[in-house]
Order: structure tokens, then sequence, then C-alpha cells
């Protein structure tokens, strides 16, 4: 009577392939936020052997800088914009007239460049509120980082007519000790507003 009939089987060995072709379509074609970030040096660990130090910091060799809820920057007591932000800081690290009011200069001797004063010990003290905007945050930060960039190709260019990014190991070390990078982040805080 009757012959019974087989369901022809699916050949299933492509099925990998297929997949793995729609994973990597899907790979390529969308796009992933990335995570911004500041490259910050940590302190080293204290060392439990050495007492803990008072460090007394003169008023004039620090400069305030806050920004607050409103995202709005209060540098040394007034409110600036961000594009002015930039050459305030470098007139504060530099201290080219050797103001009273701005830090203190010391003599020191740089590889090649023998004795000069320079502001060693200024220290530039970075606040914001809890309702800061990320992204200010972050537009501060990178104003304050091109006033110390702008600040060593100055004299990169005026030593070695380079960049500072262009020196070797040695010269960038020499440079960063005319200009080192003293930025103090306090942890944020709610200074008032919303």
């Amino acid at each position: 009577m009757g012959k019974k009939r087989k369901v022809p089987g699916v050949n299933a060995t492509s099925s990998a392939d297929i997949a793995f072709m729609l994973l990597l379509f899907f790979l390529l074609t969308t796009s992933m936020d990335t995570d911004q970030g500041l490259a910050r040096r940590l302190p080293p660990p204290p060392n439990n052997e050495k007492k803990t130090e008072e460090i007394d910091i003169k008023k004039r060799n620090i400069l305030p800088i806050l920004i607050n809820t409103d995202n709005q920057i209060l540098c040394a007591g007034e409110y600036i914009d961000l594009v002015a932000l930039k050459d305030k800081a470098k007139e504060f690290i530099s201290n080219r007239n050797d103001d009273p009011n701005l830090p203190e200069k010391t003599e020191e001797d740089v590889p090649y460049f023998g004795r000069m004063m320079v502001c060693k010990s200024h220290v530039i003290s970075l606040m914001n509120d809890r309702g800061t905007q990320y992204q200010k945050y972050l537009d501060v930060q990178n104003e304050l980082a091109a006033a110390y960039n702008e600040l060593r190709d100055e004299v990169s260019k005026g030593k070695w007519g380079k960049r500072f990014i262009e020196l070797d190991e040695e010269q960038q070390k020499a440079v960063q000790q005319i200009y080192p990078q003293m930025i103090s982040e306090a942890e944020p805080k709610n200074y008032g507003g919303k």
C-alpha cells in the first residue's frame, strides 16, 4: 500500500557561517560609546616610615578655581569665561614679571638651561560642585593642560626650535622642571545652588 516517504533533513552545515557573518556585520556597523577620562599620574603610596609633614602653602602660590553648579568658573575670586582661563593660568604659572601677588620664584639649576628662576611652588587648586556637568569639568581640565603645554612649547622652541612633545626624555624633564604641572583636585562638594 504505501511507502512511507522520508522528509529530507535540513542541511545545517552553513548556519554557523551565517551566524558568524551576521555577528560580524553587526559588530562592524554599530558604534559604541567610549568613556572619556583624564590621564593623571597618581602619587606614590605613602611611606609608613616617613612622618607626615605639614605643607604650608602661601596664599600667593595658590590659584583657586571653582566650577559651580551652574557651570560658571570662579578663578581667583572672579567669574571668567572658559576661553580666558588658559591665559589666566599661564600668567599664574609663569609669573614672568615676578609679581608679588603671583607665585614665588626660586633659583634652580636646570639641565641644559643653567641657573634660572622658576615657580616650582605654585599650585592650581581645582574644585567643582556636585552639580557641575562632567563636560564642563573636562573643558576646564583641557584648558589647564593647554596652559602648561603652551608654556612648555615656548621654552622648547626657544632652546631647541622644537615643540615639547618632539624633545627627547631628558630635554622634556628639564622643561618640566621649569614648568612642573601642579594641579590639585578636591573632592566635589555642594557649594550652593540647586
